[in-house]
């Protein structure tokens, strides 16, 4: 196998890719390229081709890819793009990703619980644009509806907290005033029969 050129990353500058028989073979961390001398080289065995697919580019995604994991929990598609990005190959992130599948790094129904969790909490939406959020981060629908059917989240009861922390300081009564929550709230997904539920419940408790 001929190496025909070599040239910096155009995804990320400090990986260096690899031209064999001028055609795209591979792209590896600088300081390997120059630690195994490729710069020098004008041909590769097929043995070194293996090493350094496997070894090599493997053992620096994955050292990447778990410094990523340690600072928060992503999802398998949020990572996949995140060691793209560093200027790795999809068959060498593919290989990590299930590794770190199987060692319960990467868990997209776990994801996805906490993801639930922590929107219901700070940031209240619609179920439905839970959904469209989490179909965005690559979460499948089979897992997004599990989530979100074993999780307890009464969409009228959160209109009516979005409501009182927005808009208790003003008289809900004033067309102005419901026109906004309503626009404030559909803007967060809710239908308007769950809306009108909700400024319905709030103005009978008041």
């Amino acid at each position: 196998m001929i190496i025909t050129s070599f040239e910096k990353s155009k995804k990320n500058k400090d990986m260096i890719s690899v031209f064999i028989d001028n055609q795209y073979a591979f792209s590896l961390p600088e300081e390997e390229y120059i630690r195994l001398g490729l710069y020098e080289k004008s041909e590769i065995t097929d043995e070194e081709f293996r090493y350094i697919k496997k070894e090599v580019l493997q053992k620096s995604a994955k050292s990447k890819a778990l410094r990523c994991v340690s600072l928060k929990l992503v999802s398998e598609k949020e990572l996949f793009s995140k060691l793209q990005s560093k200027g790795f190959d999809e068959d060498t992130i593919k290989v990590v990703i299930n590794d770190l599948k199987s060692m319960g790094y990467i868990n997209d129904k776990i994801y996805a619980q906490k993801f639930v969790f922590e929107r219901s909490k700070l940031k209240p939406k619609s179920k439905k644009m839970l959904k469209m959020e989490l179909g965005n981060r690559g979460i499948s629908n089979d897992i997004i509806d599990e989530v979100l059917d074993n999780f307890e989240y009464d969409e009228v009861t959160i209109v009516e907290r979005l409501i009182r922390k927005k808009f208790g300081k003003y008289d809900l009564e004033d067309p102005k005033i419901e026109k906004k929550a309503i626009s404030f709230l559909m803007h967060r997904g809710f239908s308007y029969e769950t809306i009108k539920q909700g400024l319905i419940n709030i103005k009978k408790s008041d």
